[in-house]
């Protein structure tokens, strides 16, 4: 969807979850300095409670190579906006999870992107068909401040669970919070239930803090 079409959208569509409104355009929004991409020293790893008990790793090329997908999907940020309609492509979840099984036990993930950021995820929630490892939107390349070279988009959470520049996944058999889940941010992060501040959790939404 063009940001044309975008823009006759009404702030009533279906699609807004609560609270929610539509943003016309892409807000550069992070944590910290954008990172130098550095292609020759660039990786991917996964580690952690591997089916392998090892880790794994790609180069740039090697991920550039693995099987890739498009997916339609909205984009939520915590700040209130929402991007509608957007196509993303590049390596799925579940691409990951197959070339890199999860030992037994599994029930999370830590998502680990440049400077040590980290966002937790269940594995439910990481493995969804539509959570992809993104490095194009639209058709075309992610610039630099919007993560690339892959970031990652789950559809179906606030954005902050989606981290820029990821470098790495690691496998957990129990919860634990990322960087702004330790700072007050809701664990689970469902928009549609406006689950936006720890402060709302209920019993079993996360770890004790």
């Amino acid at each position: 969807m063009g940001q044309s079409e975008q823009e006759q959208l009404p702030q009533s569509d279906p699609r807004l979850p609560p609270g929610q409104r539509l943003q016309r355009g892409w807000p550069v929004l992070h944590y910290g300095p954008v990172p130098r991409f550095k292609p020759l020293t660039w990786d991917f790893q996964v580690f952690g409670a591997t089916a392998s008990a090892e880790k794994h790793s790609w180069d740039f090329e090697g991920f550039r190579a693995l099987p890739r997908v498009s997916v339609q999907a909205d984009l939520h940020c915590v700040t209130r906006f929402s991007m509608l309609g957007s196509e993303w492509s590049g390596v799925s979840a579940a691409t990951v999870l197959k070339e890199v099984p999860p030992a037994p036990g599994v029930t999370h993930v830590m998502v680990w992107a440049e400077y040590g950021y980290s966002s937790n995820l269940r594995l439910e929630d990481f493995a969804d068909a539509r959570t992809v490892f993104a490095t194009h939107r639209n058709g075309e390349p992610l610039t630099v401040e919007h993560g690339f070279p892959v970031r990652l988009v789950v559809p179906h959470l606030y954005a902050w669970k989606g981290p820029k520049w990821v470098r790495a996944v690691e496998y957990m058999r129990a919860d634990r919070r990322g960087f702004w889940e330790e700072r007050g941010y809701h664990n689970r992060a469902d928009p549609w239930r406006e689950q936006r501040y720890s402060y709302q959790e209920e019993p079993g939404d996360g770890p004790l803090r």
